[in-house]
């Protein structure tokens, strides 16, 4: 991608790996380097940084094509409600890497329960290290996602770190995305 964008309007950005919030004002140049799940990762003179759809117009972009995308993947609900969401799940990006969470191996553990009458998604995910700031952002990330789904009354992501995370963890899929076989 690597393309050079003028901010057409002031951003409020997540920077990457800290999640500090960060301020782009209008006419900061950037470089989109990764469009996937629906967020934008951008180069910027302070580091690499995250932009939510919602502000996809100061890049210039048109995200109906990606909201069309997301929404054909909320469409598969004659299946089975768990396949729908790891279907949810693998739409959600570590804004660093090219590959979902899922294949990522980042995902421990889906149950979905019945709670007091509620339809209720718990995920148990982990990072690729510890110390990302990014962590909160990405389990927002899925759960937003998750709770797309009709039917689902509340998702919990909980952020664990047993077992910690290895490259081997990585799908095949996965793995090929990323050059390693």
């Amino acid at each position: 991608m690597q393309q050079e964008i003028m901010l057409t309007r002031e951003v409020i950005a997540i920077q990457i790996p800290s999640g500090d919030t960060l301020h782009l004002p209008a006419g900061t140049a950037v470089y989109l380097t990764q469009r996937l799940g629906g967020t934008f990762t951008v180069a910027t003179s302070q580091g690499l940084a995250r932009i939510s759809s919602q502000d996809a117009d100061a890049l210039g972009v048109n995200v109906d094509e990606d909201k069309t995308q997301q929404a054909d993947a909320v469409m598969l609900r004659d299946g089975p409600l768990e396949d729908q969401v790891w279907s949810q799940l693998k739409g959600v990006y570590d804004p660093e890497i090219p590959v979902d969470i899922v294949n990522l191996g980042l995902v421990y553990d889906c149950r979905i329960e019945e709670i007091g009458g509620q339809t209720v998604v718990t995920v148990k995910m982990t990072l690729t290290a510890p110390g990302c700031g990014m962590g909160p952002v990405i389990a927002a990330d899925a759960q937003a996602k998750i709770m797309m789904i009709e039917g689902i009354d509340d998702a919990r992501v909980e952020l664990v770190w047993d077992p910690a995370w290895n490259q081997e963890m990585i799908s095949e899929e996965g793995k090929m995305k990323l050059g390693m076989i």
